[in-house]
């Protein structure tokens, strides 16, 4: 196990396999639609150096997820050379007490050995509205694109559904 920051209150470290059963559980309690293999799939991308997975713990509980995959195949950055943070949550009853910041402080540190920028997606529906806020915040510039649905670049008067599958890309100068 890889420790990214430890300030004797808040761990980032990497995955285990516990971690996907807790993450899938939390979310689960939400009222999302997880899914155990998504969490299963992050764990083998991280042993197979694909993805880093950075778990928060708060007090010795998990309490989160933020991963980074180092070689993105899709979106406006594709084939740049830039790392992607994807799935960035702190989870619900743990929300501002700085996790969040401390998560994307860890995410681009190891993005910046790597490159000097990184890029995210962000859900434009207002369930997005705090992440949307801490990503501007932080440097972080929507690319010109335009919105993305379902993995695709949406066109004016395009249909789509305020999903989460309607995304804003954005990127950060390290």
């Amino acid at each position: 196990m890889t420790v990214y920051y430890d300030d004797g209150t808040v761990k980032i470290r990497s995955m285990t396999e516990a971690d996907a059963k807790v993450l899938f559980d939390t979310y689960n309690s939400y009222g999302w639609h997880p899914q155990m293999e998504t969490y299963e799939g992050y764990l083998r991308e991280q042993e197979a150096g694909e993805r880093l997975v950075f778990i928060p713990e708060y007090n010795g509980e998990v309490v989160g997820i933020c991963t980074l995959v180092l070689h993105p195949t899709e979106g406006p950055y594709a084939g740049k050379g830039w790392p992607e943070i994807v799935d960035l949550c702190v989870f619900f009853h743990i929300h501002n007490v700085g996790i969040g910041n401390k998560l994307l402080d860890v995410a681009e540190a190891e993005a910046a050995k790597i490159t000097d920028h990184v890029f995210l997606a962000v859900g434009v529906h207002s369930g997005y509205g705090p992440a949307q806020r801490i990503y501007v915040k932080r440097g972080y510039v929507p690319d010109g694109s335009g919105v993305w649905y379902q993995g695709k670049q949406l066109g004016q008067y395009e249909p789509c559904v305020n999903d989460d599958d309607l995304l804003l890309f954005m990127a950060k100068e390290l």
